[in-house]
């Protein structure tokens, strides 16, 4: 059995990764204008490169969870056959035991040249500019997929969904696409979908189950089911 595996804030939210927006709208008490879109790093490179920064140092504070160890499980049970996909650019997957990742939107801990593309990891604050250490140029930036700009792995992920026989999201909104069309993409190709969701997403409609409540529970209970 093929199984995908979408996450979202909800399943870090529980480490104590704060979520994408707050109910009044801000992102950790910023605008999204400001510091997420392409314009509001050529306008203002340093507040942008400061807010990162930031939330990178932030990683050291928190922990992974009980639902990312549980996957991390579930993929050495289920080895290529599952696809963890998460909106979530925080390495808690990574650091729960999870080998294969794939951030479609991008990781605090990376950072990509406006130069040359490549990537490299992050042991140091952006905001000096540092020189990229791949052609020494110092236009590295975040490597995290801003409004405007299409998520990565797109094809991929497409195909993994074409092809999946059980589609999951984990701690998601419903709200923000493309990821929130992924369920509907999954079931219009024959996989059966499961959402497992602090609350009734947006699209909660759209999945053949749906169990509500924390993820650090959820999540455990469902992979001990699956294998």
């Amino acid at each position: 059995m093929r199984v995908v595996v979408l996450t979202g804030a909800g399943i870090s939210a529980e480490s104590g990764v704060p979520t994408f927006r707050d109910a009044d709208g801000l992102w950790e008490g910023h605008r999204v204008e400001d510091v997420a879109t392409p314009e509001a790093y050529e306008a203002q490179p340093s507040v942008v490169q400061r807010f990162y920064d930031e939330r990178r140092a932030a990683l050291d504070g928190v922990e992974p969870n009980a639902a990312h160890q549980a996957l991390a499980r579930l993929e050495e049970a289920l080895g290529d056959d599952l696809y963890l996909v998460t909106q979530n650019i925080d390495d808690l997957h990574e650091r729960g035991g999870s080998q294969r990742v794939h951030h479609m939107h991008g990781r605090l801990r990376t950072a990509l040249c406006r130069a040359c593309r490549g990537r490299s990891e992050v042991h140091h604050p952006l905001l000096e500019f540092p020189p990229c250490p791949r052609c020494g140029v110092p236009e590295l930036r975040p490597d995290v997929v801003w409004f405007g700009e299409v998520p990565y792995e797109m094809d991929t992920i497409i195909a993994e969904l074409q092809r999946c026989d059980l589609f999951v999201s984990v701690g998601t909104s419903g709200a923000v696409y493309p990821a929130a069309g992924f369920v509907q993409y999954a079931r219009q190709h024959g996989a059966r979908t499961l959402e497992l969701n602090l609350v009734p997403s947006e699209g909660t409609y759209f999945f053949d189950e749906a169990r509500h409540g924390p993820a650090s529970r959820l999540v455990p209970d469902w992979v001990d089911e699956l294998t």
